[in-house]
């Protein structure tokens, strides 16, 4: 159930609040042993295809891309990297999220990085009138219309999920 209480703003936050993109802010208790997109999408009772991960990814040349994905799928590599224009993709070493993003595995936020990437979301955010993001922190999600984050983020509407056997 989300928490109602003062909330520390994160980079996220205040690069939205900047960009004057509405959003809600929502808070849920974090569970070091599940970080996962679903277990925070039951904590909050919403939709997980509403709730949006953020996976960092490198091409060989060393550039990054940013892929926004519903919490219950799994990123197509092939189709991620075609959609940013790459020979190919590979996810970024959890290691190397901190220093290159500014954010923890489990808190990354398509928002507010240390410097801006190129960003592909996934199509099945147009489903709906809000989804939810990461709001830079754990134990923090962000609602927000996805037609606000794409136009915020610069981003590519693409077909990058998994096809399920």
């Amino acid at each position: 159930m989300a928490r109602k209480e003062k909330v520390q703003k994160t980079n996220a936050m205040r690069e939205l609040e900047r960009a004057g993109v509405s959003f809600e802010v929502l808070t849920y208790e974090v569970d070091e042993s599940d970080l996962s997109g679903i277990h925070v999408s039951e904590q909050l009772g919403e939709d997980p295809g509403q709730g949006f991960k953020t996976l960092v990814t490198q091409a060989p040349d060393g550039s990054h891309v940013v892929c926004c994905i519903p919490v219950a799928e799994e990123l197509d590599l092939k189709a991620a990297a075609r959609a940013a224009g790459c020979k190919s993709l590979a996810m970024m070493h959890v290691r190397d999220l901190l220093p290159t993003t500014g954010y923890v595995r489990g808190g990354c936020s398509p928002v507010g990085m240390k410097k801006r990437f190129p960003t592909l979301i996934d199509g099945r955010c147009m489903r709906y009138e809000q989804i939810f993001i990461s709001g830079g922190k754990r134990g923090i999600q962000l609602k927000l219309a996805p037609d606000d984050l794409i136009a915020h983020t610069g981003a590519t509407v693409a077909s990058i999920c998994a096809e399920r056997a």
